[in-house]
């Protein structure tokens, strides 16, 4: 997952309970009136709110970015406190916002904004003396937990890094995979077990406080619709699209067993979840070579190869990219952003290399921050984070608490719908392929399949997460329950199951990090969804009529003027008027996943005739 980091984010992000360390004061918002407030109380609070926060977030962008590119241990401790600041203020403004919420006569606009500040935390903390310290601290203990992490690799401690890439290593044995696997669960999740559960009870008492039912209610309120409706909405979509992962899980399984056999992986039921590739079973691209069709699967071509024979280096990739967006009429980059970003790995300090697009300013110091190499995987990078900072520019005239996507699934969904027409025919386009080694038909199984390995794979495990944690959060999983409740999820929607049986005190949701780390994980799930439907929408207008796997939109600029309609909306509309200004659908829809993969669907349906479906 690539980062974005915009103002409002930072902002709000960084407050997971109470202020971390001591902060300096600064000027905030007045707090709401003794007496019974008004709309005016609320209008003054949220101008006053927004001018403060907008004001901070410049300065805290630029102390995260500094310390982001040249780590010290001064510059660690300079983030920490700027951002010990952003927690204090964001508890403190969904507290005060949280007053205003019943009052009569808001305006829309404001109650919008209230509602944002209401519901921008991750971890709300009660008010009572010492419950907002016991929460950051419980947090910042498990995060760090999961960071020390260990498992082992024939009877030797590996670190967390290195033991992903190894169960990425096609040359390990299941046996091996097992150790690896059930190591990493018991080691680094069971220890969790009881401070997660104290940090759900004390997140709830604060949810509470801000008017929710529990924290995932609270989750769940930031989309423009009711908690219990959103539910709905992610359930139908995985509706939607679930045939087609069933589809990649019977013929994924069958070849598994023809690697493994049948005492390791079955021919029927679940699949076993440390087989496939990935510590969580989240995506499984590191194993097509195992799954791939003779032949097709090769395309001809690797645009890295196509990139250095060409002689291109980082900075083209990112002018390659640049070009994509100009090529559908946005602005080009201002020169700050060339000036300021980081492209390569400086070799004279430590810095962090993981991929994220900035907005520094609030305005146009937009960038991006990448140790970039000439590969493929580098390449489409570029063109996911360039989108994150055309969306950030488009939306800079909004007010400051609608500098973001329509929901937390549309800024992913931008880069991610742009790279998908990162097709052989935009690389003729750009004079990167010849257009003779355009790959023909019958390769687009191959690259369906090695797409679908990762995109259809990872579907339901975006799902369960937060349906897991729902259940916590509400009660109907209690902390005894809480391994078990996790593995029948994962047989519900992913159909895999651990590579043996667990302890009564495993606590394996805790061996993924975003539940350590209290990031919420649907918007993956949506973003997942949205892309196809951005990228759909995209074709229609540019009057595509061939198979939607090969449409490229570059060069189309009434594509990019419809485009920008929704992306200058940022957040000050619901997401579902944000969608209609360029899909036409205010309805979040899987329909254009299934299309995408249409052909890919077919011939998985060939393969898997006579082979039993589902577990």
């Amino acid at each position: 997952m690539k980062a974005m980091i915009s103002t409002l984010s930072l902002a709000l992000s960084l407050a997971v309970a109470g202020p971390a360390l001591a902060a300096p004061k600064q000027k905030d918002a007045p707090a709401a009136p003794t007496a019974a407030p008004t709309a005016a109380d609320a209008d003054a609070f949220v101008s006053a709110a927004e001018k403060d926060l907008f004001d901070y977030t410049v300065e805290a962008s630029q102390v995260n970015w500094v310390n982001a590119t040249y780590i010290t241990d001064d510059t660690d401790a300079m983030a920490a406190r700027i951002n010990a600041v952003g927690t204090e203020k964001a508890v403190k403004y969904a507290l005060e916002a949280a007053k205003y919420r019943d009052v009569a006569g808001l305006s829309a606009d404001t109650k919008r904004k209230l509602d944002i500040l209401r519901t921008g935390l991750v971890l709300p903390a009660p008010t009572r003396p010492g419950a907002a310290t016991e929460l950051n601290t419980i947090a910042t203990d498990l995060q760090s937990q999961y960071g020390k992490g260990r498992g082992t690799l024939d009877g030797k401690e590996i670190s967390g890094s290195d033991i992903e890439a190894e169960m990425g290593n096609l040359q390990h044995t299941p046996a091996e995979y097992a150790e690896m696997w059930t190591s990493w669960h018991d080691n680094v999740g069971a220890p969790m077990k009881e401070d997660y559960a104290r940090l759900v009870t004390i997140a709830n008492e604060g949810a509470k406080e801000l008017g929710f039912a529990d924290t995932g209610a609270m989750w769940r309120s930031g989309y423009d619709m009711s908690p219990e409706d959103f539910a709905k909405t992610t359930e139908r979509l995985w509706q939607e699209v679930k045939p087609l992962y069933l589809a990649l899980h019977t013929y994924v399984r069958w070849k598994l067993n023809e690697k493994y056999g049948d005492a390791v992986q079955p021919k029927t039921g679940p699949i076993r979840a440390d087989l496939l590739g990935n510590m969580w079973a989240q995506e499984w691209g590191n194993i097509y070579p195992l799954v791939a069709p003779p032949g097709s699967g090769d395309l001809g071509y690797d645009i890295g190869d196509l990139l250095k024979a060409q002689g291109k280096a980082p900075l083209d990739m990112v002018r390659a990219g640049e070009n994509f967006y100009s090529s559908l009429g946005f602005e080009k980059l201002p020169e700050s952003f060339w000036k300021r970003s980081l492209f390569t790995k400086p070799v004279d300090r430590e810095v962090v290399c993981h991929a994220s697009a900035w907005d520094v300013d609030n305005k146009d110091d937009i960038r991006i921050k990448m140790c970039i190499k000439v590969n493929a995987d580098d390449f489409v990078t570029i063109h996911h984070e360039l989108g994150h900072n055309y969306y950030q520019r488009a939306y800079n005239r909004q007010p400051f608490l609608y500098l973001n996507g329509a929901n937390d699934g549309f800024h992913e969904a931008i880069g991610d719908f742009v790279a998908l027409s990162i097709t052989p025919q935009y690389l003729v386009d750009i004079g990167l392929l010849d257009k003779t080694k355009v790959p023909s038909a019958d390769k687009d199984i191959g690259l369906l399949l090695r797409q679908a390995m990762d995109k259809i794979a990872f579907l339901p495990f975006g799902l369960l997460v937060d349906r897991w944690r729902w259940g916590v959060f509400d009660g109907t999983i209690r902390p005894a329950d809480y391994n078990k409740a996790w593995t029948q999820l994962r047989l519900q929607y992913q159909g895999i199951v651990p590579p043996g049986d667990r302890p009564a005190n495993a606590f394996d949701p805790g061996a993924k990090y975003h539940i350590p780390g209290n990031t919420p994980y649907t918007r993956y799930f949506l973003a997942r969804v949205l892309q196809f439907q951005f990228y759909q929408a995209a074709c229609k207008q540019a009057g595509w009529t061939g198979p939607l796997h090969r449409c490229s939109f570059y060069n189309d600029k009434a594509v990019g003027a419809k485009l920008n309609e929704m992306l200058e909306m940022g957040a000050s509309k619901p997401w579902p008027d944000a969608l209609e200004a360029f899909t036409g659908s205010r309805e979040m829809s899987g329909k254009a996943l299934v299309d995408y993969f249409a052909p890919l669907k077919a011939w998985l349906d060939e393969q898997n005739k006579g082979k039993p479906q589902g577990w």
